[in-house]
């Protein structure tokens, strides 16, 4: 065996190995490397380091306690906020804000007053006309509307209601235009309408012996059959306007079954009511004695 093949034989040394690579320049290992990439400068620590670990876990436990002592807060300024609201009154902010125009009103024209100008002439330079008239149409439906609620006779009542009814009717022009036409054909084919054409195309209906169009003697309209819808919603007005008369009829009988009778009116009974309330206090001793028999 010759000193080459026993040089290629024989184990190397590690230590020889490690000078040997220390003395040639550029040489490195990858366990070198991985030293000199945990020692660079700058360089990330290791994920599974327990100092890098427990800052992570105390920084995201402060942005928790933040966030937590945030929502404490806004949920305690919302729950102040509803409670204010549910001990305040609208009717009572309704009545605040009205007094607080009425003053407001009432100060700006004693101070226009005071300087001896005119304050319907004054506060009129901020209108036009149009806004003017609107106001005075409404204004003037507004009083009429005060003066109709008010009952005065039940011929008037009786008008209001008709009037009320007329709103909710609705017609169907579309189907009268329809009967119409079929009725002028009708009569025309018989021989009761002559469909004469006028200078400008226009066809005229004329009535040759007088018995097309109603008169004060005719009773054509009895033989009129109204459709199913038509009878349906004359059944639902009737029936709600009797629902109406029964509640206002429970309306004014509540509480009254047991009650003693002491009114001849409605008039009368909110008359007693009110000397009740201030007097019932003070008599109650001379009813008891009524109720028993013992007063003379």
């Amino acid at each position: 065996m010759t000193a080459e093949e026993r040089s290629s034989t024989m184990p190397e040394d590690p230590k020889i190995l490690r000078e040997s690579e220390e003395r040639i320049p550029g040489s490195s290992t990858p366990s070198m490397d991985a030293d000199k990439e945990l020692a660079a400068p700058g360089e990330q620590q290791p994920a599974d380091d327990p100092t890098s670990k427990n800052q992570q876990r105390l920084d995201r436990f402060k942005a928790l306690q933040a966030r937590a002592k945030s929502a404490a807060k806004s949920n305690l300024k919302e729950t102040a906020a509803e409670s204010q609201r549910l001990k305040t009154d609208p009717t009572l902010l309704n009545s605040i804000s009205r007094k607080h125009a009425f003053a407001s009103h009432n100060l700006l024209k004693a101070d226009i007053e005071a300087s001896g100008e005119d304050f319907e002439r004054k506060r009129a330079w901020d209108w036009t006309i149009d806004e003017s008239e609107k106001w005075d149409r409404r204004m003037e439906k507004k009083q009429k509307h005060r003066d109709d609620v008010a009952f005065q006779d039940w011929r008037q009542d009786a008008h209001k209601n008709y009037k009320r009814q007329l709103r909710r009717m609705e017609p169907n022009l579309d189907a009268y235009e329809t009967q119409k036409a079929d009725a002028v054909m009708r009569a025309a084919a018989n021989g009761g309408l002559d469909l004469v054409e006028g200078e400008d195309g226009e066809l005229v209906a004329v009535d040759k012996n007088g018995t097309f169009y109603s008169t004060a003697d005719s009773i054509e309209f009895a033989q009129n059959r109204p459709d199913r819808a038509a009878v349906d919603r004359l059944v639902a007005d009737l029936q709600k306007a009797e629902e109406i008369r029964l509640k206002k009829r429970r309306e004014r009988g509540l509480g009254e079954d047991d009650a003693d009778v002491t009114y001849i009116n409605d008039k009368n009974k909110r008359f007693n009511q009110k000397l009740a309330r201030f007097y019932n206090k003070y008599t109650a001793e001379i009813r008891d004695s009524f109720e028993r028999g013992t007063m003379i």
